[in-house]
């Protein structure tokens, strides 16, 4: 059976509308509490997956009220439940699914989530033309999305609830009938009956093209508001007491890579010039002319609507910190934010290794400086085995994917790797300990890295194969003249905030 004959399998089953006693519920609710609870404890006490439970489903059915009794039975403490309206000003500002990632729960947590990311999805379904390219570009950012945080610790259950036409305006009119209930109706619920053949062919489209065994949707029947809650709480012993369902194995690094030319070529690294030099008063006279093309730049009425993400990669002691420091005496202080990334926290480690990127993001107007970034998966993580190898070599496509839903959305991404040779880098760590104003910037780490110089030279030159898009290139610049290094980057980055402004 495939998806859209089980979603239509399922929606008859809950259009029968069947019902259950008051008598037969009971015990089944008393039995259903106490299993929640305990599951739901066992889940924070293991904290190895969140539960994140998307409600959806027909208006006026008491979706509301059901996730309400949920949290009655279960500890509310440890439910986060998150209700999603139309974007907000701010949120509309951001990529499409910014506003979701900010809030996944942390392992051992639940949420339970209104008005989710599949609200444009079957808005566009429920048209009376829906656009095909717009329908699928929606259901792939969602599978991937999807899939990516079910890999990395979120186990995804989604709850659609139905009744069938009959059902549905019987209990609107008896919600009508009574005062104390009538305000719980609202005009789009009124609508239903009206739509319900296209809602029902909708929603079908939507469960078959994003139904999967990391994230399944589950069909409750929601005629009888014993059985309803009854279902919803099954559903979630169900997925609470599920073992971890296997995340998908990526392919093995040498079928992510291109094939391999007949005729041997170097890698990135390997065609670098390090003999790049500028003099003193060259280097003196392109400063001042690039920062002030780039103050004026952010300054402008135009840059107002531009987000800009600066990414810097590089070996240790390659001059990042000061090639940023150049950078922001463009700015104004109010425009710009410099994100340090090193080992996440205890908070971060506790969500998709994305999280803590996504929650940094620019408004418009605005430019986000990530000294190291998502790309540590891949390198540091993969070089030092922080990472298992399926966690590092799936992280290629999903860095891709992230990459895309930034530029989608508008924002200018501009990734930098500054490179210098090992004999360079011996230098400057010797010169960092001998110098009292740099010592501190020196640590065995750096030392221990060093050793592995060939290990993370490979692990560069694979990023480089897998994460350079036509969309978000990779600048690799050499930075044995720190100079040299400054004014390129400066360069790059105000000729990439003009083309963008001149469109």
């Amino acid at each position: 059976m495939n998806a859209r004959s089980a979603a239509t399998t399922r929606f008859e089953e809950a259009e029968r509308d069947p019902q259950i006693g008051k008598d037969a519920a009971k015990p089944i609710i008393t039995d259903l509490r106490s299993a929640l609870l305990k599951a739901q404890y066992a889940r924070l006490a293991k904290a190895d997956r969140s539960l994140l439970i998307v409600v959806a489903g027909i208006d006026g059915v008491g979706k509301g009220s059901t996730v309400n009794l949920i949290n009655e039975w279960m500890d509310a403490r440890h439910i986060r439940t998150l209700a999603y309206g139309p974007p907000t000003q701010e949120e509309s500002r951001y990529p499409f699914l910014w506003r979701y990632w900010r809030h996944l729960p942390a392992k051992g947590r639940s949420g339970i989530v209104f008005g989710s990311w599949y609200g444009p999805l079957f808005n566009e379904l429920v048209s009376k033309k829906p656009n095909r390219s717009k329908v699928e570009q929606l259901a792939t950012t969602i599978r991937d999305f999807e899939a990516l945080v079910a890999n990395d610790g979120v186990q995804i259950l989604k709850l659609w609830y139905h009744l069938s036409r009959e059902a549905h305006k019987k209990l609107t009119n008896r919600l009508l009938a009574d005062p104390e209930t009538s305000w719980m109706v609202r005009p789009e619920d009124l609508q239903v009956a009206r739509k319900f053949k296209r809602v029902r062919e909708a929603a079908g489209t939507m469960i078959m093209l994003t139904d999967s065994d990391l994230a399944p949707w589950q069909v409750i029947p929601s005629a009888d508001e014993r059985l309803r809650a009854i279902s919803t709480g099954q559903a979630i012993l169900a997925a609470l007491q599920a073992p971890a369902a296997a995340a998908a194995e990526p392919p093995p690094l040498r079928q992510l890579l291109p094939a391999s030319p007949a005729q041997p070529r170097k890698r990135r690294l390997a065609r670098v010039d390090h003999s790049v030099r500028l003099s003193e008063n060259e280097y003196d006279d392109l400063l001042a002319q690039w920062r002030s093309r780039l103050a004026h730049l952010v300054r402008s009425k135009a840059f107002a609507d531009l987000p800009v993400v600066l990414v810097f990669e590089g070996n240790d002691a390659a001059g990042k910190g000061s090639t940023i420091r150049r950078i922001t005496h463009a700015l104004d202080a109010r425009q710009y934010r410099v994100v340090p990334i090193s080992a996440p926290t205890e908070d971060e480690r506790a969500r998709p290794y994305l999280w803590r990127f996504w929650r940094e993001l620019p408004a418009p107007g605005n430019i986000t400086i990530f000294d190291r970034s998502w790309y540590g998966r891949v390198l540091v993580e993969r070089v030092e085995r922080f990472a298992r190898p399926a966690q590092w070599r799936r992280a290629y496509e999903e860095i891709n994917q992230f990459e895309q839903q930034l530029t989608d959305s508008g924002i200018l991404l501009i990734k930098f790797w500054l490179a210098i040779t090992k004999d360079v880098q011996l230098q400057r760590f010797r010169d960092r300990e001998h110098s009292p104003f740099k010592s501190f910037k020196i640590t065995p780490e750096d030392w221990r890295n060093r050793e592995k110089w060939g290990a993370y030279t490979n692990a560069a030159n694979d990023m480089f194969d897998l994460t350079d898009t036509s969309r978000s290139p990779w600048h690799v610049v050499s930075s044995n003249d720190k100079r040299h290094a400054r004014i390129t980057v400066l360069e790059r980055i105000v000729t990439a905030i003009e083309a963008r402004l001149a469109r």
